[in-house]
């Protein structure tokens, strides 16, 4: 299909990004976001302002969200929303990390309506947004997500269809849970490292290209050696998806003793006062100068 018009709700660390890409494509971007000042730099660049989510859907061949929460993506698609307020045969794709249920049920009833849904959470930090270079894993029709090509490629690198509604989702979980563990793995490497008087940066040199390396330790690694705690992806939001995956690992009998673990470390973090710094910030509960 030929795509002129995007919807785009949540104008966030993430959604910046997203839509600068997908305006630099030629797409024309009309926004919403709860707070407006942090769609001003976008407006300066040519997105149109949009007040609710329902306005950003009318009219739009696509409508893309990226909010905070389960309870948020549900409000913006149901709540006199997107559902209600979008064209006969428009494109919804929520990237938001949320519940595989929900997933199902935004497709279930956008599908009663016309509509065709698709759940593609994203997974590569605000660099990834930036650059365009987010893995992107999609559930929903794959004709859908086939005729969204030019889309999804002005956002991410790796674009891989995974299955049927909620599939998406479902992935994003198992790559929720991989990065759990790793994170605890990176913030006591380099503590370690720190402890024993080592010069960190050297440390990085020789560990990061070797069987330890992952994304998490040559991004957020190199942030938790500088003191750089601002969030590319919130402390409060990978709790989110935390209990997410061990509320879908449990209804599948599975235990997931690293991401229990993680979960305790995250939650005591945001106990003290670090929910809205990054998720390198668990680097703290290992160093301290």
């Amino acid at each position: 299909m030929a795509v002129k018009t995007i919807g785009f709700v949540g104008t966030g660390v993430m959604g910046k990004g997203m839509i600068r890409n997908l305006m630099k494509a030629g797409f024309t971007l009309q926004v919403y976001n709860r707070t407006k000042s942090k769609a001003e730099d976008l407006l300066a660049e040519g997105a149109v302002w949009k007040s609710s989510p329902a306005e950003a859907a009318e009219g739009a061949d696509v409508v893309i969200t990226i909010v905070g929460y389960p309870k948020d993506v549900a409000s913006v698609y149901f709540d006199n929303g997107i559902i209600d307020h979008a064209k006969s045969g428009a494109y919804l794709i929520d990237m938001t990390t949320s519940s595989p249920q929900l997933a199902e049920k935004i497709y279930e009833a956008a599908t009663e309506k016309g509509l065709h849904a698709l759940d593609a959470p994203v997974s590569g930090g605000d660099v990834g947004a930036q650059n365009g270079t987010l893995s992107i894993m999609i559930g929903g029709n794959q004709e859908d997500a086939e005729a969204l090509a030019p889309v999804f490629q002005a956002m991410g690198k790796k674009i891989v269809y995974q299955g049927k509604a909620g599939a998406g989702q479902h992935t994003k979980m198992a790559n929720q849970i991989a990065i759990a563990s790793n994170m605890i793995g990176v913030a006591e490497a380099l503590g370690y490292a720190k402890h024993a008087g080592l010069d960190t940066d050297k440390v990085m040199e020789s560990i990061e290209t070797g069987a330890a390396g992952s994304w998490s330790l040559t991004n957020l690694g190199r942030r938790m050696l500088k003191g750089d705690f601002e969030p590319g992806f919130y402390v409060k939001h990978l709790i989110k998806d935390e209990r997410i995956a061990l509320e879908s690992a449990e209804a599948m009998g599975l235990e997931t003793p690293g991401l229990s673990l993680s979960r305790r470390i995250y939650d005591e973090l945001a106990e003290q006062g670090e929910e809205n710094s990054g998720t390198q910030a668990i680097y703290k509960k290992y160093w301290k100068e």
